[in-house]
């Protein structure tokens, strides 16, 4: 047996004298075991900075929108950095989503590339993001200042929530607010709570003219809101010290826009082109009901890159089978509008009836009378107000309506020859008749049927099993 203790002598003794044939990883081979030193990582380890770092950094920082640190922005970075480390890592995933539009819009506008920070204090980069006083999106508008830049709103579609439209009128608000107070900071305070109460802050001040002279007389809100965008500035750009990482990275869906130029029921569309539907609700969060109306019917729908060219080369096609009805509108509308419900109207809207209003008819006796809500009500028939007139019809999923004219008394089917008939009735679309009929599919429909389209007509006999 070699002796080990002679082999480790030998080698020391030729490293020793200069020898440049032996190396480190032949040293351990001499009769001792290799041992691999693997690299830890703990993904929840928090490294320790102090001012004096944090303000070195800040000094290096390439921006147009320059800040010198202080004890308010210390604390929101450490407050980031520290006890909040899961929104920083939120942040972090979504970035790569929304940053590389803000980039695009902001060069457009010729503006600093670091407003596109505000957004993560506004919204966290969720553009279905809704403050409690009513503010939407990722750059978070209310209702009158959206309209002043052409963002429109109404139950089905929601411009604020359009992340295109939405930093386009974001960047345009923030630069004629930069134009008014010549100064950032001070843009920034009034983006958040008003130039009024900006210039309201100047007066008291004395005058004075950055976002520091006037802090103290700034809304509370505001106070912080400033500093808590100096800290996201600092953060993302020194994630990697603060120890901040994805555990996996994340990649935006490639899409394509594709024009319809007409109302789209994106459920039917997802169902007969392979689309998962959320992916058609992650790419158009302004569409709010899985629709697009008559009012918005020009719109440029986004689809995963992946099916573009599918959807593109059968768009003729599809554009019958994607066509709304009056029946699927409603139906669209009332899953997402139930307010305080009853267990009944959960999941189940009930039986479609209209309503013709008569005299001494308020919303709360029909809504009543028909086991649902005056919400439900109004959502379903697009009402802005409790106002109705004698003889409006109001169309209504009633949940106490003695007769319906869906299946469930199996009214529109037959047997003939062993096979069960559906007659089309109308307003009948092969996705109605699918939901009518539990199981059946509206690829078996037309299989059944030798269709080679969606297009179905009243009177027609339509096998189903």
């Amino acid at each position: 047996m070699k002796n080990p203790i002679s082999s480790i002598s030998l080698a020391l003794m030729l490293v020793l004298s200069g020898s440049s044939f032996l190396h480190g990883q032949e040293l351990f081979h001499l009769g001792m075991e290799e041992e691999t030193i693997s690299p830890t990582y703990s993904f929840d380890y928090i490294p320790d900075f102090t001012f004096g770092q944090v303000a070195q950094r800040v000094k290096k920082m390439d921006t147009e929108m320059p800040f010198e640190l202080n004890d308010r922005i210390f604390s929101f970075i450490n407050y980031f950095a520290v006890r909040n480390r899961d929104y920083a890592r939120m942040v972090l995933e979504r970035q790569a989503t929304y940053f590389p539009l803000f980039e695009q819009t902001l060069a457009h506008h010729d503006m600093p590339d670091d407003v596109k920070y505000l957004a993560i204090i506004e919204s966290g980069l969720n553009p279905r993001a809704k403050s409690r006083v009513g503010a939407m999106g990722l750059w978070q508008f209310m209702p009158a200042t959206g309209r002043m830049y052409n963002l429109q709103a109404n139950k089905d579609i929601d411009d604020r929530m359009d992340p295109e439209l939405a930093t386009d009128a974001a960047a345009k608000y923030l630069k004629s607010l930069h134009k008014m107070f010549g100064n950032w900071e001070l843009a920034l305070a009034a983006y958040n709570c008003g130039p009024g109460n900006v210039r309201k802050a100047i007066r008291k001040s004395g005058g004075k003219q950055t976002f520091w002279e006037v802090y103290d007389y700034l809304p509370r809100e505001t106070r912080s809101y400033v500093p808590q965008f100096q800290a996201m500035m600092y953060l993302l750009r020194y994630a990697e010290d603060h120890n901040l990482f994805l555990e996996e990275p994340t990649y935006p869906v490639a899409y394509k826009k594709i024009q319809f130029n007409q109302e789209i029921d994106l459920d039917q569309l997802a169902q007969i082109s392979g689309l998962c539907i959320d992916d058609l609700e992650h790419l158009n969060p302004s569409i709010l009901n899985r629709m697009v109306p008559s009012s918005h019917k020009h719109i440029a729908l986004k689809v995963p890159a992946s099916k573009a060219e599918y959807i593109t080369q059968n768009q003729q096609e599809f554009k019958n089978a994607v066509t709304l009805t009056e029946e699927r509108i409603l139906a669209l509308r009332a899953p997402k509008n139930l307010d305080n419900t009853s267990p009944k109207d959960t999941g189940n809207p009930g039986a479609l009836v209209t309503y013709r209003v008569k005299s001494g008819d308020v919303l709360g006796s029909i809504a009543q009378r028909h086991g649902t809500t005056v919400t439900n009500i109004k959502n379903w028939n697009n009402l802005s107000s409790n106002t109705i007139k004698v003889g409006q019809s109001l169309k209504i999923y009633s949940n106490n309506a003695s007769s319906t004219n869906t299946l469930a008394d199996n009214s529109a089917v037959i047997n003939q020859n062993g096979s069960k008939l559906y007659t089309v009735q109308p307003g009948d679309s092969l996705w109605l008749i699918t939901k009518k009929l539990n199981g059946v599919t509206i690829d078996q429909i037309k299989k059944l049927n030798n269709l080679n389209s969606n297009q179905i007509k009243p009177g027609q006999k339509l096998i189903i099993g």
